[in-house]
């Protein structure tokens, strides 16, 4: 089954982070998709540039209508994500909790929907 691992943050803590802080972590991202796909596990996933850079769009009766940055105001952004295969749950779980990331902001596990008929 196919998991998409949705990577939360709080992006006014990440910009404050030190250098070294900060590269420990992207070393952390790097082995952590090394060990996924050397695994199987691994599908695809990218961080994202920060939510100012967003636009939200909605369509209400028939008109497109944009807004910069993100629908809601929370205390996390998301900030990336990781796709995998895993045999279920509690190993997409496993896996999520190796998410550099889990360690100061969360992830969110959920499973990706199967469309008959589509690759």
């Amino acid at each position: 089954m196919k998991y998409l691992c949705l990577i939360y943050s709080n992006e006014q803590d990440d910009a404050k982070m030190p250098d070294a802080e900060r590269q420990a972590m992207f070393a952390d991202y790097g082995a952590l998709t090394e060990s996924i796909t050397r695994s199987g596990h691994y599908i695809g996933g990218d961080p994202l540039t920060p939510t100012n850079t967003a636009t939200t769009v909605r369509v209400r009766k028939g008109k497109t209508q944009t807004t910069h940055g993100p629908f809601a105001e929370t205390r996390e952004q998301l900030g990336g994500y990781y796709k995998i295969e895993a045999k279920d749950l509690d190993e997409a779980v496993a896996i999520a909790a190796r998410i550099p990331s889990a360690k100061n902001g969360s992830i969110e596990v959920r499973p990706v929907m199967e469309i008959p008929g589509r690759a």
